[in-house]
């Protein structure tokens, strides 16, 4: 069987395995937020935290709660490790530096997960899981509750409440984070994926030596970096690393686990919404996008440039042979996709046109399909978008899903979809114009930029991937691109719980003759064009300079 059709055999695979999923992991997510009904262990944390889950909260007071939360977490995960050396199962390794534990502490409680350090040489067990693993639950959970919140600003009728932010936080982590990463770890271990929590075992190689190979409880932390959208693994090489990801196997199912979330969220909605056809759009409009990128990646690299490269058939450099190309960009497609940010091959030594398409993926706003509830707020903002722009074309008052869209709502939305580009070119033209940028990139031209741009696109879209050319230990880039991760992250949802305040306000306006129907396949073509209109006008210049020009090179 040659690599083609395997390849996309896996795709098909994928693609049956997701829709099996859609209709009732949809329904069970919509459940899981919209019962009345609390678990013991829910109300026993309530309890203890001193909520009352029957009461409902305005958006500032939901936002306040988004932010006091992810500000504690922060400083938790800070303090872990700078505290290391104090700590069980530390096997030695020393507090982490202060510019580094900051840049990580932001990246794991934005969902990013950028990581500048060698996990396996720098932290310890009691530091990955108390601190990196719960983070990994609670910023998937964070996302969830935001995306929530708006939906149930589309639902409501003349209220001030779109929901409890604790309640919905807690939701998302008791009933569907911890369950299933839990079934998610046990199938991985049945795969292979390895699982202790001592620092190493020693090996007798080829050569008679005796060789330390590192250990650590992989398979619980690889389960919620991909059923979560996180991305940060436990070892450097993340998921190409045989230890995380040893097969073909585990491979489609760690895709599977970072796709299935974002993608039947938009059943939640859906459902909650009462329509599911309006859900059906939107993961449509997901589909297409990630299957175009898809095909354009995969052509670049088994059609590459070069005398080595085409001696070899395609561009195998810096992939898995176990893996080969299909694979590998099948999971390059999906984790920058999705806000994920886990690698299995190295993107940097991907060609011109694979490294613009996944560069392409997380500036279109990781909307194809998305992070864990970041995908729905952000394809559901541009969709506001779209339906501002289609109200202008006929001189109507825009209206989606029953509420008007007045200038209130479309400043939330285009705040929202205007703060990532602000810091991505700000952020990336700072750091080219900085002489010591030069001696940090591994290399010059088109791909150096590249690299560049890469690093800011990642942390403001809190991607968490990387072209790991560019050497990012330095205080000024740990500091701006954790400023990028908080801003990224924190500024969009501030805007998207101010619309979801918003529209809950609104009384429900019935839909007229004139009315643009968005559950018809014509809006999955105005959201799918607003989109990359977007990302095309905003970033095609500085695509040109970096991986436009090194593919066309």
């Amino acid at each position: 069987m040659s690599d083609t059709v395997a390849g996309l055999l896996q795709v098909v695979l994928l693609l049956v395995m997701l829709v099996a999923c859609y209709v009732p992991f949809g329904d069970y997510m919509a459940r899981a937020f919209t019962s009345e009904r609390h678990w013991r262990v829910e109300s026993v944390l309530y309890r203890l935290v001193r909520v009352d889950p029957s009461t409902g909260q305005r958006w500032p007071t939901y936002a306040a709660g988004v932010l006091g939360f992810s500000f504690v977490s922060v400083v938790l995960l800070y303090l872990l490790q700078r505290l290391q050396p104090f700590l069980p199962m530390s096997f030695g390794r020393g507090a982490v530096d202060p510019s580094t534990a900051f840049n990580t502490a932001v990246s794991f409680v934005t969902n990013t997960n950028w990581q500048s350090y060698i996990p396996e040489q720098v932290l310890g067990n009691t530091v990955q899981m108390a601190g990196l693993t719960v983070q990994n639950v609670l910023s998937a959970a964070v996302g969830m509750a935001v995306a929530v919140a708006l939906i149930r600003g589309f639902v409501r009728s003349g209220t001030d409440r779109i929901g409890n932010f604790w309640v919905d936080l807690t939701r998302g982590a008791v009933r569907i984070l911890l369950p299933f990463s839990f079934v998610a770890a046990i199938l991985l271990i049945a795969m292979g994926v390895t699982m202790s929590l001592r620092s190493g075992v020693d090996v007798t190689g080829v050569d008679g030596a005796v060789h330390t190979l590192p250990l650590a409880p992989t398979a619980s932390q690889e389960a919620i970096k991909e059923l979560g959208t996180n991305g940060g693994g436990i070892f450097n090489a993340n998921s190409a690393h045989p230890f995380e990801n040893p097969n073909g196997l585990s491979n489609l199912f760690e895709i599977f686990l970072l796709l299935v979330i974002p993608v039947c969220l938009t059943r939640t909605f859906g459902t909650m919404v009462r329509n599911p056809r309006q859900g059906t759009v939107l993961v449509s409009v997901m589909g297409v996008l990630w299957a175009a990128l898809l095909a354009v990646a995969w052509f670049a690299e088994t059609h590459p440039n070069g005398a080595a490269t085409l001696a070899a058939g395609g561009a195998l450099e810096g992939k898995e042979t176990r893996f080969g190309i299909p694979s590998s960009i099948l999971f390059g497609i999906s984790t920058t996709g999705t806000s994920t940010g886990a690698v299995n091959s190295m993107h940097d030594s991907y060609t011109g046109g694979a490294g613009g398409a996944v560069l392409l993926n997380i500036l279109l706003g990781e909307v194809a399909p998305g992070g864990v509830g970041t995908g729905l707020y952000g394809i559901l903002v541009l969709a506001v978008i779209a339906v501002f722009l289609a109200g202008l074309l006929v001189g109507r008052t825009p209206e989606y899903l029953g509420k008007k869209l007045g200038r209130r709502e479309v400043t939330a939305a285009a705040v929202s979809i205007l703060v990532m580009p602000t810091l991505v070119l700000i952020g990336a033209g700072l750091a080219i114009a900085l002489p010591g940028t030069g001696d940090a990139l591994n290399n010059t031209g088109a791909h150096g930029f590249s690299e560049v741009l890469y690093a800011y696109a990642s942390a403001a879209n809190n991607n968490g991937s990387a072209f790991a050319g560019l050497t990012v230990t330095s205080n000024f880039f740990q500091t701006t691109l954790g400023i990028a991760m908080l801003l990224g992250r924190l500024v969009p949802i501030l805007a998207v719980l101010a619309l979801a305040g918003s529209l809950a306000q609104q009384r429900r306006v019935e839909a007229g003759a004139g009315t643009l129907a968005t559950d018809k396949p014509l809006f999955g073509v105005l959201v799918g064009g607003t989109v990359v209109l977007v990302a095309a006008l905003t970033f095609f210049p500085a695509l040109a300079l970096g991986p436009l020009a090194e593919a066309l090179a």
